[in-house]
């Protein structure tokens, strides 16, 4: 019972509390409920008339204080309202211009951070670490992709993305792989064939083979350094070996030259140049960059080795045309292919693996190569030195006091060792350089030789006779049909016929020019109404008067004798000279030097005992060849060597003859 009276309780106190807030108290204190309101609803009138006098006073007092300036006060309140705008709109723009502020300098931030691993990447690159020299580029990318605002920080981007992108590139394509594999990228194959040009090498070549393994000394160092720097395989560098020899200035018989035997529009192609005075293809160092050019240029179109050296030898072309009708059959190997290129680029080569054998183990095939040469002279170093004029490289290194070999070998390019007339790079030892410039000057300039004038060929006129032809003519001046018909041009199929005059070509010395002269005398002579005549072929500047006046006649008589109806003549024609009986030979080589009057002629003629055909009998001649001597003819024809000289007007004890001079036997 107590504990439900104590719970009754609890709840009662609990509901007054609740339940008293919201009973009006005026009812507690015993007061009416309109009477509390009346009394409520007047004390709030009287608040309300206490405020609106106290507002009504304020007013006057600010009316009272201003008097007539009451809307100035309105306006500068709005005034006042506008520039606080103002200024805060000022002041939100300055905050945003602030942080776009920040925000490109931490965007220019992130490019010089960028740019400074790009620096770093390098620097590790030149070490040889090319793993951080990666690792670094990458950081530097990451960075830029974080730069995105700025249309000028954009284009930076865009320039330090590219510059980027392309080092990537540079250094992954010199990176070298190391695979494990059971064989080089050239496969050094052992069939017939190479078995054959092994034979070849170790016999009939093994001199050849011997001297050029030992030539391979002065240049395969620096072809292996730059096969090595460019990632092509070594056993290139033996090629010079089967194309030259390893000799700079081997020449073929199709004008390739060089230790890497390049044709003019190859080394063209590759930036080798050739003029009169210099050819980069005898320069070891230019030529050996354009042969690697030219072999990777190969590699990337065949991509099979053995190719690339058939395409070498022959060119591209013909390897691409034979690959063209491999319609079957063809799985992109040399061998595929042997059997239908020329014997030589065939034979090429099985003689290039075959030196890689003999090379790798010359002792298995018999072979004693020695020891290769050592490059002698100027070191790794050089300088360059501008020319301007002509030199021979003997007085340079003589001036420069160093030996001329040193010189050679630092310019092989230069065809005749001389540098050319016109502004030229002129190798010379390190440290010479200044030496050379004090003695520059006084260098005696090279000047060209004038050219000795060659002999002309003595043009005789023969009259062909009945039964005659070019052969037998030939045979009776001694001298070749070719020359004949080359001399008149004829054809090979032309014949000639009785009557028809030709200009026969005769090489003779000053002391026999007469003899010959008087040949062509006796065999263009004709028979005619009881009178000779003799051809004679008019010269340059030869006119009808100093024709007429030579031979001691009158121009209408040579006019009558030859039916001219004008009074001009060429060169080169052909014209009939009648003579009396007491005149001596005239021919056709004779002129008005030669012959000043017809007595002096017959004299001319008597000594020489020459005669016509006529009852009379010929001097006999001899037409020198290649290798004869005075003595040599002397012993053939059975004479006394001193009559030979006597005969010839020859002095001295040896006197030199020349091919197809004519000299009297008799």
């Amino acid at each position: 019972m107590t504990g439900a009276r104590h719970t009754i309780t609890y709840f009662m106190i609990l509901l007054f509390v609740l339940v008293f807030p919201l009973v009006d108290g005026s009812h507690l204190y015993g007061l009416d409920t309109k009477e509390s309101g009346h009394s409520q609803e007047g004390v709030v009138q009287t608040v309300q008339k206490d405020e609106k006098k106290r507002a009504i006073s304020s007013s006057d007092a600010v009316i009272v204080t201003s008097g007539e300036k009451g809307p100035v006060k309105a306006d500068q309140s709005e005034a006042e309202a506008k520039a606080e705008a103002e200024a805060k709109a000022k002041a939100r723009a300055r905050a945003i211009a602030k942080a776009k502020e920040g925000e490109a300098q931490q965007e220019q931030d992130i490019m010089e951070a960028a740019l400074r691993l790009l620096s770093e990447s390098h620097n590790y690159w030149v070490k040889g670490d090319m793993e951080s020299s990666l690792e670094m580029l990458d950081q530097a990318y990451a960075l830029i992709l974080e730069a995105n605002g700025d249309p000028e920080i954009g284009r930076q981007k865009d320039d330090l993305r590219l510059l980027i992108s392309k080092r990537i590139l540079s250094i992954y394509s010199g990176m070298q792989t190391t695979a494990k594999g059971k064989r080089g990228e050239i496969p050094i194959i052992m069939n017939a064939d190479v078995e054959k040009e092994i034979r070849s090498f170790q016999t009939g070549e093994r001199s050849f083979f011997i001297s050029s393994y030992q030539r391979s000394g002065l240049y395969r160092p620096d072809i292996v350094k730059e096969l090595k720097r460019l990632g092509l395989p070594e056993e290139l560098s033996w090629l010079p070996l089967v194309e030259s020899g390893f000799k700079i200035s081997a020449l073929s018989s199709a004008r390739a030259l060089g230790l890497w035997q390049f044709i003019p529009s190859t080394g063209y192609k590759y930036g080798l140049e050739r003029d009169q005075w210099i050819d980069e293809r005898m320069d070891p160092e230019k030529s050996t960059r354009a042969a690697i050019a030219y072999l990777r240029d190969l590699h990337g179109m065949f991509g099979d080795w053995l190719t690339v050296l058939a395409g070498y030898n022959c060119g591209e072309n013909r390897v691409l045309r034979v690959i063209s009708k491999q319609h079957i059959n063809y799985l992109d190997r040399f061998w595929d292919l042997y059997h239908q290129l020329p014997y030589e680029t065939a034979r090429y080569v099985p003689r290039f693996l075959a030196t890689l054998h003999i090379v790798r183990d010359p002792k298995k095939y018999g072979m004693d190569l020695g020891t290769p040469m050592v490059k002698q002279g100027p070191g790794p170093g050089y300088e360059v030195v501008k020319t301007n004029k002509s030199m021979r490289l003997q007085d340079i290194a003589q001036y420069v006091n160093i030996p001329e070999e040193t010189l050679c070998q630092l310019n092989p390019e230069l065809r005749y060792k001389i540098t050319p007339e016109k502004e030229y790079s002129l190798k010379v030892p390190t440290d010479m350089a200044g030496k050379y410039a004090s003695v520059a000057d006084t260098i005696p300039h090279w000047e060209k030789p004038v050219p000795t004038p060659k002999s002309r060929p003595v043009a005789i006129a023969h009259r062909v006779k009945r039964g005659e032809s070019i052969v037998s003519i030939a045979k009776k001046y001694r001298t070749s049909p070719q020359s004949i018909r080359t001399y008149n041009h004829l054809s090979s199929k032309s014949s000639v016929k009785a009557g028809q005059y030709l200009s026969i070509p005769i090489r003779s010395s000053k002391g026999t020019k007469k003899i010959s002269d008087s040949v062509a005398a006796e065999d263009g002579k004709k028979k005619s109404g009881g009178g000779d005549f003799i051809s004679y072929k008019v010269k340059k500047g030869d006119t009808l008067a100093s024709i007429a006046k030579m031979s001691n006649t009158t121009v209408s008589a040579i006019k009558a004798t030859n039916r001219m109806k004008k009074s001009t003549v060429k060169a080169g024609e052909v014209i009939k000279i009648a003579r009396t009986g007491g005149e001596g030979n005239a021919n056709a080589e004779t002129s008005a030097s030669d012959v000043k009057s017809s007595k002096k002629k017959a004299k001319a003629t008597k000594s020489k005992k020459v005669t016509t055909s006529e009852g009379k009998k010929n001097d006999k001649t001899y037409m020198v060849k290649k290798g004869d001597s005075l003595f040599r003819i002397a012993r053939s024809q059975e004479m006394e060597l001193s009559r030979l000289r006597e005969l010839n007007n020859m002095k001295g004890k040896n006197p030199a003859l020349k091919e197809g001079q004519v000299i009297i036997l008799e």
